[in-house]
């Protein structure tokens, strides 16, 4: 019987795509890995090619044909010893899927003809040919490995096996599931000749394990790095401390941090943006949380409207939210909310680190030690300079890389033209 030909889901988020250009025309024949079409996906042109051979009987969906759902018919593949004229007028739709499956290898798109039991009871997938092959040689399909999408057997498959002279082969184990985590009990056990203090896990510190395991095993982190060059804003945070000295405010670098960011999602303002489970949020203030350590833990403050704020005033802020922090005096609303959060190791000498995003930020900024080190300068020549590195860890649910790269190269435009900010 003639195989529709499915849209296929070349990502993990494609639900439906553009059939830009076929390759193929009717009455073609195809082997097994030649390119049929290119497909539009919302971020690429992806060629989509043959699992087995036989001819193209019809072409369904045209080119530059929008918004073809997955698993939509867009062709019907004809096998050996098969013609047009058994294609029906309206090939059926395959019924969509009740839960979203995983992404096919590229070469998958052939709906799975009829079925036919095995001795056990399980059913056995193949192509026509392959089951015409298979009843010519006396070959029991079921016990032939298939290499098709979800294990249907095609003519390679049959061609490649022997006849059946003895029983049929024992079946290959079943993989053995993925690893849970050790038990308590289990861990305790490894470790029940040697001496240890068991310290039980007070609220904090299970709502860090829970997020962090959440934002781990569901956000989909990438990473993009920076060097920013000190000198200029060590120079200018110098002479404005001693015009405020009198006035008891002493800006810190992480101050300077927090406005370069502040005002980097401003210029940049498709990052100043969060994950709701079904859509993007995108913010209109600067709102940016700081990650501070306490015993035991962490909170991540959030200083509102940042990029409207003095510096002054943000330094003042911080400085008292971080001491409440430690105390654990913070109310729920000021270490809540915020798109995107600093976390600062460079005071502890941390050269370089890759942050943990905290759901549902879009992004957060780990920030290193600044140090002297040798550089070219715009002259050619060998120099000296402070030099810091920063990660910035990106969901890539929303924040593409280019729209990433852009915001941190305002950041550093930010910290390396001081003065620029502040006006």
């Amino acid at each position: 019987m003639p195989i529709n030909i499915l849209m296929p889901a070349l990502s993990p988020t494609m639900e439906e795509g553009t059939l830009a250009k076929w390759l193929v025309k009717e009455g073609d024949t195809v082997q097994s890995g030649d390119v049929m079409c290119e497909i539009e996906t919302d971020k690429a042109t992806m060629e989509f090619e043959a699992v087995d051979e036989g001819v193209i009987g019809k072409i369904i969906v045209p080119d530059g044909t929008e918004g073809v759902k997955v698993n939509t018919p867009i062709a019907v593949l004809l096998e050996e010893g098969e013609s047009a004229g058994d294609i029906s007028d309206t090939p059926a739709e395959a019924p969509a899927p009740k839960t979203k499956p995983a992404p096919e290898p590229r070469r998958a798109g052939f709906s799975p003809p009829p079925a036919e039991p095995a001795p056990d009871g399980k059913q056995v997938f193949a192509s026509p040919l392959a089951r015409r092959i298979a009843a010519d040689k006396g070959l029991d399909l079921a016990a032939i490995t298939g290499s098709g999408p979800k294990g249907r057997i095609v003519k390679a498959d049959v061609l490649e096996a022997q006849p059946q002279t003895t029983a049929p082969a024992i079946a290959a184990p079943t993989p053995a599931a993925a690893p849970q985590s050790a038990s308590s009990d289990q861990v305790k056990a490894m470790y029940q000749d040697r001496e240890y203090e068991e310290v039980a896990l007070d609220s904090m510190r299970k709502i860090i394990a829970s997020r962090l395991t959440e934002a781990k095993q569901t956000i989909p982190h990438f990473y993009l790095r920076r060097d920013i060059h000190l000198d200029a804003l060590l120079k200018f945070r110098s002479e404005i401390n001693k015009g405020l000295a009198d006035k008891g405010i002493k800006l810190s670098v992480n101050d300077f941090i927090i406005k370069a960011c502040a005002n980097a999602l401003q210029e940049v303002p498709d990052c100043n943006a969060v994950w709701a489970g079904d859509r993007i949020l995108k913010l209109k203030p600067s709102d940016v949380a700081v990650a501070v350590a306490v015993e035991g833990g962490l909170f991540t403050p959030v200083l509102r409207d940042a990029e409207t704020r003095t510096l002054s005033s943000l330094s003042a802020e911080m400085k008292d939210l971080a001491a409440r922090a430690k105390t654990r005096k913070l109310a729920p609303h000021e270490y809540q909310g915020g798109s995107f959060a600093i976390s600062n190791l460079g005071m502890m000498g941390i050269q370089n680190f890759d942050a943990v995003i905290n759901p549902p930020h879009g992004s957060i900024l780990a920030v290193g030690a600044g140090e002297k080190k040798p550089v070219v300068n715009a002259d050619g020549e060998l120099d000296v300079a402070t030099v810091m590195s920063v990660t910035l860890s990106v969901d890539h649910r929303v924040i593409d890389g280019a729209l990433g790269a852009q915001f941190l190269a305002a950041v550093k435009n930010n910290l390396e033209n001081p003065m620029a900010m502040l006006a």
